[in-house]
């Protein structure tokens, strides 16, 4: 490993340190946390035993049927205006399916309570290394709170919530019907459509004969808080990749800070959704128009997500626009389930940006090229580890004619190392001297310690890419390849003690793995290379390793699989090139005939030569 391969290795650490930290809360955010955490009420724990809805029925609650409707008026008047018949009544559950998704709603609030995705699992494990296969539920937190604020004539205060009443259900086929009946014959309907083959739901609310009832607002807020609950092994990873996502109808989509506690606010655009995204899961909700302006968004991540028994939370307030007449209805479009990639951008509207592949033009090169490639690879090579090495090896084949020149640059400074020996010995007391001599050797024999560069700099988009790659895609999450069982999380060669800093708990034996290849390759190329005026880069080579070791320990598997497999055919490459394809003898010519021709001292090597010349003069006069 040469000085610029090493300088080029701590600039990439030092960039991926700055990209990694947690960036702590303001004054101002924990502010905001504490607040959010205060207004949060806990929704009622107790539960009813569930009974069954038949299909086409509706329910009246056994007791509550001698309640006539003046007497309900009568009792919830005060407190829920027109909907007091809807004020009282039993929480009931009602399941949907189709063949990607178990949906169950509530008659209490008329929304979606579980769903259940049956092609995903959550894979917790036991104490001894064994694993549980579990069924993977989004949106089933107890503390959730998904409710639309009613502005009712004659209720004071903000409103009525939707999750304070108890909604008359039908079930037609895969359509459900959650139904508050309002006094003179209106009512408030939330109504679901499920099909097939699709994680997507029709969603539309339904204002019939309220136009008297409610307030004359251009808008009803929803108020959704959605308590994100740990599925993936690495909760840390998953939390930085976990926030809220929304899109403004005329611009790209943004979202809350994913390091800490976030608010945004949006109060003169209209918007075309908001989505409570995780590592790989969404819920989104999608308006076929646009929600109006002075929507808020906001994050709370919990002080110690070890601790804590949700990864985080995110919130959205939500104005939905209402018009006035006796009949209006709402269409939108509820998403619940996995970011892939190609189902997401199938919705359109940037759903996909949901999806942390990045912003920047590593972002494009994950979505447009790698995503692609791997696309391509796995649809004839059935293992996800297999496709990785495949995908190395490419890379490493596109960029082997610039290698190959790397080489020989090495190789030159090999052959010229006894060269400049000579030298130094000859002026051992005066180092300025030697910089000056050394720089007009180099000039001469046509050798550039900088020629091993250009090859690091151009992978250098690639490594950043698929830094955001692996843990990102979800075609890596849970696949098994060789003693890792998930590509999209740290691999476990053995657990150690959690007080051990950088390691979290355990040892990555594909980093492990890394950390020596990248140890020997040092080695090999170290072995020809002159480290006398710089000493220490010679053990930093090797100290190098141990400091990415503890970086590189808790990342995807998937990533450093990647750079195992990079490290092995460098070194292979390096072998096999420098011993059987440079011929050393004719190169050595080449370099003795180079020396013999005239040269011409231009540009930034003269001016660099020059400086020497006049930092060592100077330095004669001090003397």
């Amino acid at each position: 490993m040469d000085r610029s391969t090493v300088i080029g290795l701590v600039l990439i650490l030092a960039i991926f340190t700055v990209w990694q930290v947690m960036v702590a809360p303001s004054a101002e955010e924990l502010e905001t946390q504490q607040r959010y955490q205060d207004s949060i009420a806990l929704l009622n724990q107790a539960e009813l035993a569930p009974a069954p809805v038949t299909e086409a029925s509706a329910f009246t609650p056994t007791d509550l049927q001698g309640l006539t409707d003046s007497a309900r008026t009568a009792r919830f008047g005060s407190e829920f205006g027109a909907f007091a018949m809807a004020a009282a009544g039993e929480d009931k559950e009602i399941k949907v399916e189709n063949d990607l998704m178990i949906v169950t709603f509530s008659t209490k609030g008329g929304g979606v309570k579980q769903v259940e995705l049956k092609e995903y699992f959550k894979i917790t494990e036991n104490e001894d290394g064994s694993e549980n296969k579990l069924p993977l539920y989004l949106l089933e937190d107890q503390k959730n709170r998904f409710e639309y604020i009613l502005p009712v004539n004659g209720v004071s205060g903000e409103g009525i919530k939707t999750s304070d009443l108890y909604f008359e259900p039908v079930l037609e086929g895969q359509t459900v019907i959650m139904r508050a009946p309002a006094s003179g014959g209106g009512y408030f309907e939330q109504r679901y459509v499920l099909r097939d083959s699709t994680y997507l739901m029709d969603y539309d609310l339904r204002f019939e004969g309220l136009n008297q009832v409610l307030a004359h607002n251009e808008t009803i807020q929803l108020q959704w808080d959605n308590h994100l609950d740990k599925i993936e092994k690495n909760s840390q990873y998953e939390a930085s990749y976990s926030t809220m996502y929304f899109k403004p109808i005329d611009d790209g989509s943004s979202y809350c800070s994913c390091n800490g506690s976030d608010t945004e606010e949006v109060p003169e655009t209209k918007l075309k959704w908001a989505a409570a995204s995780q590592q790989f899961f969404t819920a989104a909700l999608i308006a076929d128009d646009a929600f109006a302006p002075g929507s808020k968004f906001a994050t709370i991540a919990p002080d110690d997500v070890d601790l804590s028994t949700d990864l985080k939370q995110v919130s959205a307030t939500i104005n939905i626009p209402v018009g006035k007449s006796a009949s209006e209805v709402i269409g939108m479009q509820f998403y619940v389930g996995p970011n892939e990639f190609e189902r997401l951008r199938a919705i359109g509207y940037d759903m996909s940006d949901v999806i942390s592949f990045g912003r920047s033009i590593f972002g494009g090169i994950n979505r447009w090229v790698i995503r692609p490639l791997f696309n391509f690879l796995s649809s004839f090579i059935g293992n996800m580890g297999i496709a990785i090495l495949v995908l190395t090896l490419i890379v490493k084949l596109m960029v082997y004619p610039l290698t190959y020149k790397m080489l020989v640059s090495n190789v030159k400074m090999q052959l010229l190392k006894p060269e400049l020996e000579k030298m130094k010995a000859k002026l051992k007391d005066d180092s300025q001297a030697q910089q000056v001599q050394q720089m007009k050797m180099y000039q001469e024999y046509g050798a550039s310690p900088l020629g091993g560069c250009l090859p690091m700099v151009l992978q250098m988009p690639i490594w950043f890419a698929l830094y955001r790659f692996f843990p990102a895609s979800i075609e890596f999450r849970q696949e098994n390849f060789l003693w890792a069982n998930d590509l999209s999380t740290y691999d476990v060669l053995t657990k150690i003690p959690e007080w051990i800093p950088f390691m979290q708990g355990h040892i990555s034996l594909f980093a492990v793995l890394w950390a020596i290849t990248t140890v020997i390759y040092a080695y090999y190329n170290s072995k020809h290379m002159d480290y006398s005026a710089q000493p220490m880069m010679k053990y930093f080579q090797y100290i190098m390793p141990i400091m990415f070791l503890g970086f590189f320990n808790s990342f995807a598997s998937g990533l450093t699989a990647y750079l195992l497999f990079s490290n092995t055919f460098n070194i292979a490459q390096t072998i096999i090139t420098k011993n059987f394809l440079i011929d050393h003898d004719k190169l050595k010519a080449k370099m003795d005939a180079n020396k013999k021709k005239p040269k011409k001292t231009t540009g930034f090597s003269a001016r660099l030569q020059e400086a020497l010349k006049e930092q060592q003069k100077q330095q004669g006069k001090k003397k």
